[in-house]
């Protein structure tokens, strides 16, 4: 019986990772491939949410993510001008539907490390850091990859390939899959600092601030041998530039003018990046795969873009078992795209957008009618559910096993 080749990941962010880890639960070989020398530790996405909590149980992670973290089964959505509360949800209200009906504030690098000590200890595994795949093949039966690293460019065969290798991910491009969307013309900015924000939004470690003029959020995570971190997300403007906007006194100033205080700030990280709205045209194509931000990207409002790309691999993990294990038609793999697409533009594409914009809405009367929807949600006990129900993802996932069914 000839030996069964592993799948390919190209991508060692969490997503990539956890790929790795759902298909050797399952009994693939893998072999994983990461561009940088060891996981990018930048402060990027940190919210876990039910669904996917759920779905790290079934891999055995979600104690350790629960430890590692830090629980809040509640965030508010607050207007600046007035520093009052428009709303607050609470993931609580759906503790008769999932173990865990709170999100956890952890990291994406330490779900990524999580991942990996884990799959140190599978002989089936083979992860190599400092290799980058630039390119591929496909055949009827397999896939080879084009791996570069410190001895120069080697072949790689594979079953399959994932590509998992973020934004700019050159396997979409080798693929010829268009990126659709468009790029907000406002970049993003987080500064993280050690000072505890929660002496100034008490009560909730998820705050959304709208704001005409200039919105921003804070959330805390768990952080690191400092003791627990609190970021704030805000956008910049257009024509601002790295060097106005990272220096250290102009990021003291923007702390300041969020969240006057006596003394300066500890900020321990600044980071900078653009903003996209784009979801490939296609997540599949042959033998090759796009998961997380190869295939999706948005803004961090309401912290879904992470969650999704998990969602992404278990089911694609699910679906290649189920084939190479189970006897199912190869064919099923057209449920990847035909699913995983228009789950993320409705569930994720969506809501996102909206969530910006009525964090930065300018129009008083737009303005007003979204706090009293937003009041009246809160105030409804089937309306707060369903919002609750969709911000966890657990809607997605639902309709997703109504389809299967």
């Amino acid at each position: 019986m000839a030996k069964e080749l592993p799948i390919l990941i190209a991508g060692g962010g969490p997503v990539g990772f956890v790929a790795a880890l759902a298909l050797a639960q399952k009994g693939f070989a893998v072999e994983l491939f990461e561009a940088e020398p060891r996981i990018n530790d930048m402060p990027r996405a940190a919210t876990t949410h039910a669904a996917t909590l759920e779905m790290l149980a079934g891999l055995g992670m979600v104690d350790e993510v629960i430890r590692r973290g830090y629980v809040e089964p509640k965030f508010r959505i607050w207007d600046r001008p007035s520093h009052s509360i428009i709303a607050e949800f609470d993931f609580g209200v759906l503790k008769n539907e999932t173990p865990y009906p709170f999100a956890v504030q952890c990291e994406q690098h330490k779900l990524a490390s999580m991942a990996l000590e884990r799959l140190r200890a599978m002989p089936q595994v083979r992860v190599q850091f400092s290799a980058r795949v630039t390119g591929f093949e496909q055949f009827g039966d397999r896939v080879e990859a084009t791996v570069e690293d410190g001895d120069g460019p080697r072949k790689v065969t594979g079953s399959h390939l994932i590509g998992c290798d973020g934004g700019r991910s050159t396997v979409r491009k080798a693929l010829g899959i268009d990126f659709e969307g468009y790029t907000h013309p406002e970049r993003f900015m987080i500064l993280t600092t050690t000072f505890d924000l929660g002496t100034m939004y008490p009560g909730c470690t998820r705050n959304y601030i709208t704001d005409p003029e200039q919105w921003f959020s804070i959330f805390k995570v768990s952080g690191d041998e400092r003791g627990p971190l609190w970021r704030v997300l805000s956008a910049t403007q257009p024509e601002q530039t790295d060097e106005e906007l990272m220096n250290p006194d102009a990021t003291e100033k923007r702390m300041q003018r969020f969240l006057p205080k006596d003394s300066p700030y500890d900020i321990v990280h600044r980071n900078l990046y653009n903003v996209h709205q784009r979801v490939a045209a296609s997540f599949r194509k042959g033998r090759v795969f796009l998961a997380g931000d190869s295939a999706h990207v948005n803004n961090p409002l309401g912290g879904l873009g992470l969650n999704f790309g998990i969602h992404d691999v278990i089911e694609l993990t699910g679906l290649l078992d189920r084939i190479v294990h189970k006897g199912a038609s190869a064919d099923i793999l057209d449920d990847y795209d035909r699913h995983r697409r228009p789950l993320n533009v409705e569930f994720v594409q969506q809501q996102t957008i909206a969530n910006k914009k009525r964090m930065e809405e300018r129009d008083p009367a737009a303005r007003a009618r979204s706090n009293e929807q937003l009041r009246a949600t809160m105030n409804d006990p089937a309306a707060h559910r369903a919002y609750v129900l969709r911000a966890s993802l657990l809607e997605s996932v639902r309709k997703r096993a109504a389809a299967a069914a």
